[in-house]
């Protein structure tokens, strides 16, 4: 049985442990310290080390961690490392003997150009493609880039539990909420979300089910969100993310 634990580190960051109680895998660890720490206090031994892209809070740490751990680095193949590791690719699919787990690469460009996710149902790993009721921000990848690449994420199980790398829900609900102020999913997981972050708990894991019944980005074919960007209803997809996109840039 397999348990995902969430890391905090910098401000809204998460690296994610993957663990079976003796065994673990870390995902963009951007700061070694409070992985040793959990490491140490767990009593785990690390095997792997996974990279969704480079950029500096999502690897800084894995240096710091190889130097005490020789793991493997699994990371984007189309990205440059200056640490040693295996570089990955579409389609790829990666074996954690250890954990008794395997893990699809998915190439997902848009927040950078080799931006990866690892998937084994029902878990997803996606850095900072898609988040709780957002999308990452497009520093290297264009609109039409990203947005295939959410697509792509959507068609995925509803039970899909998707680990992003940031705790942004709250911002993105607020955002959320002003173009469908009526839609009543998004209403009640403000609220779960308020709970939540009051106890001092992530918002994370979400599902692919619940961002198709709330992320915007995900739902860019939705009258209401069309009206409330003064779109026609012929307005393709693709342009409509395009436009939410640059308003959640100034958000």
């Amino acid at each position: 049985m397999l348990e995902i634990l969430p890391i905090p580190a910098f401000k809204d960051n998460y690296i994610w442990l993957i663990n079976d109680g003796r065994h673990a895998v870390v995902v963009d660890p951007g700061d070694a310290g409070p992985v040793f720490q959990l490491l140490e206090q767990s009593g785990l031994t690390l095997e792997a080390i996974l990279i969704t892209h480079h950029c500096h809070d999502h690897i800084d740490g894995v240096v710091e961690l190889i130097s005490k751990y020789p793991v493997p680095v699994y990371a984007p193949a189309k990205e440059f490392y200056d640490f040693p590791h295996t570089p990955v690719a579409d389609g790829d699919l990666i074996t954690l003997a250890a954990l008794d787990l395997k893990l699809t690469v998915m190439e997902v460009p848009g927040h950078t150009l080799g931006h990866v996710a690892y998937y084994s149902q029902p878990l997803l790993f996606c850095g900072d493609t898609l988040f709780s009721c957002g999308c990452g921000r497009l520093h290297e990848g264009t609109a039409e880039q990203m947005h295939q690449s959410l697509q792509r994420l959507a068609q995925l199980p509803a039970d899909t539990l998707v680990y992003c790398a940031h705790e942004y829900t709250l911002n993105n609900l607020a955002f959320a909420l002003e173009l469908e102020p009526d839609n009543l999913a998004l209403q009640k997981r403000q609220q779960e979300v308020i709970e939540l972050r009051t106890a001092d708990k992530p918002s994370l894991p979400t599902t692919i089910g619940l961002e198709l019944a709330t992320n915007p980005f995900l739902r860019c074919d939705n009258n209401t969100i069309r009206q409330s960007l003064k779109l026609g209803e012929n307005t393709v997809p693709a342009e409509t993310f395009r436009i939410l996109r640059e308003m959640k840039n100034n958000y």
